[in-house]
């Protein structure tokens, strides 16, 4: 007596392709140019598969492993794509990779709140959105912005904040640090670093600070530098592009036709 019906796929063959489906959805490392890429799998992906507990394993397995193709003190971007982390998430992981004398430098999201932790934390940020990248040439503005970065939080020497729309920093921007945003900028503290506002060529943005000694001011592909001596009496500031260039003014004599906008 003989059957239509399809044979029954060999339990072998059902192991293989779960073992591909489960390597696809791991943790990864992987060197770029000297520095190691630490990439999580997406929630959308992993959502009903594989919990925060999973990923720790995984991370754990992987630096631990037997072959390390990393020197020693490597720069490591993080990144975590559209997976929301907490400040505790953030800092077990940047232990983890301190314990195999690695250094987590940069995180890289789409999630708003773990880009706030991150630079809360202070590591360097980059908000990731369906808008082009920050790298763009200037001549070529987006036709979009991301919704507003809003951090609370000292924006250290070395570190730098990336977003695809208005960043808003409660803190300084010591020398060192920087804030890029394809929209405006706005630091309720002392800005001594370096604002790159306007980033994808939008020259009607603006950069505001209470006390503004910046490094350099950029505004699409408009340069300035602070100048060489600190004003005596500080006060909020508003740096706008004129056809001369960028220009600082106070912000209390910054007419109704310059007022922040990212239109």
């Amino acid at each position: 007596m003989t059957s239509d019906s399809a044979p029954p796929t060999p339990v072998s063959s059902v192991s293989e392709n779960l073992s591909e489906e489960k390597r696809e959805l791991q943790v990864h490392l992987k060197n770029e140019d000297g520095t190691l890429l630490l990439i999580l799998p997406t929630e959308a992906e992993t959502a009903s598969t594989t919990s925060w507990t999973d990923l720790w394993e995984q991370l754990k397995h992987r630096l631990n492993g037997g072959s390390r193709f990393w020197q020693p003190q490597a720069s490591v971007h993080l990144m975590a794509q559209d997976r929301l982390l907490d400040g505790r998430q953030l800092k077990a992981i940047a232990d983890a990779l301190t314990e195999t004398q690695l250094q987590l430098k940069r995180v890289y999201t789409n999630r708003r709140q773990t880009a706030v932790t991150a630079a809360t934390a202070g590591y360097s940020v980059e908000q990731q959105t369906e808008v082009p990248s920050l790298s763009l040439e200037p001549s070529k503005p987006a036709a979009a912005l991301a919704e507003p970065l809003y951090v609370e939080t000292t924006v250290r020497s070395g570190v730098e904040i990336r977003h695809s729309g208005t960043a808003i920093v409660l803190g300084d921007v010591n020398p060192g640090g920087s804030v890029v945003a394809a929209g405006d900028i706005l630091v309720w503290g002392r800005l001594r670093g370096i604002a790159h506002a306007g980033a994808f060529g939008n020259a009607r943005c603006r950069i505001m600070a209470l006390q503004m000694e910046p490094t350099q001011l950029r505004i699409a592909d408009y340069v300035a530098r602070a100048p060489e001596k600190t004003p005596a009496n500080l006060y909020p500031e508003v740096a706008y592009v004129t056809p001369e260039g960028i220009r600082i003014t106070k912000a209390t004599d910054l007419s109704k036709t310059h007022l922040l906008s990212n239109s």
